[in-house]
């Protein structure tokens, strides 16, 4: 080999770090609702699809629907406010609200597309139709922001890159370097996400005609439910509850309150 010249594994390695950044660029697309420019995986044709498809796994991994229509009417009907009276009545998107039946886990999530879902174990310590519509209004945020879509995007492009590396440095404790580099930029993303679905899940129930100062509540809830502080924000997908509260105190100043 002559001197000066790259090792061959190396030039692989770029040239593979280089196809998925371009890669990861073409995902570009424009938010049909917020305008927002964005590299996601999916068109929104896509994500209503993957979650409609996606819902009744999701829902039998939590005991299935809870089984009282009262409450679940109760759900949709405030759902459905909070879609009517924000932009989300303008998506591409398909909003459906559902009660599912676990009582033990405190937790409320999002499909793409717009299936969203909230535990009975969550529901139970909620207090009023206010808090339920911050709850509702933080998920419907995930769907029009395109959080999955953008997260599976990114994955991709750091699978990508830690292939890579594996690949040009023939070397498994680089590769698993870069995968815990890879996990923590993820988590980074997601908490960015959850920022902002507080910020504009604060914006749906106001617009909607709730009360918006009960998302303070459910942060209470939450913190409640993790014991307090996250004890290492860093290696957490979510903010902690009190940098949350802050956050949504901002907003909700903005807002009049």
């Amino acid at each position: 080999m002559r001197q000066g010249r790259l090792p061959s594994r190396l030039v692989i390695m770029v040239m593979l770090i280089l196809f998925s950044v371009i890669s990861y660029y073409l995902k570009t697309q424009t938010n049909p609702v917020t305008g927002e420019k964005q590299r996601v995986a999916l068109s929104p044709e896509q994500e209503v699809a993957l979650g409609l498809q996606s819902a009744p796994e999701m829902a039998a991994q939590f005991g299935g629907l809870y089984q009282d229509e009262d409450i679940q009417q109760k759900i949709r009907e405030i759902g459905n406010r909070l879609v009517q009276r924000t932009h989300a009545a303008q998506s591409p998107y398909q909003f459906n609200f559902y009660v599912l039946n676990d009582q033990n886990t405190i937790n409320a999530f999002a499909l793409p597309g717009g299936q969203i879902f909230i535990t009975m174990a969550m529901l139970a310590k909620l207090h009023s139709d206010n808090e339920i519509a911050a709850v509702l209004g933080h998920e419907m945020a995930h769907v029009i922001h395109r959080h999955s879509s953008e997260q599976m995007a990114q994955r991709g492009l750091l699978d990508g890159i830690v292939q890579s590396v594996a690949v040009g440095s023939g070397n498994m404790n680089s590769a698993q370097i870069a995968t815990y580099v890879g996990q923590i930029m993820n988590m980074k993303y997601s908490r960015q996400d959850e920022l902002e679905s507080d910020n504009y899940g604060v914006k749906y129930a106001h617009a909607a005609g709730y009360d918006a100062r009960a998302a303070l509540a459910v942060m209470k809830v939450l913190e409640d439910a993790s014991g307090g502080s996250l004890r290492n924000e860093f290696m957490s997908t979510h903010p902690s509850p009190a940098n949350r509260v802050e956050e949504i105190k901002k907003e909700l100043k903005l807002l009049g309150y």
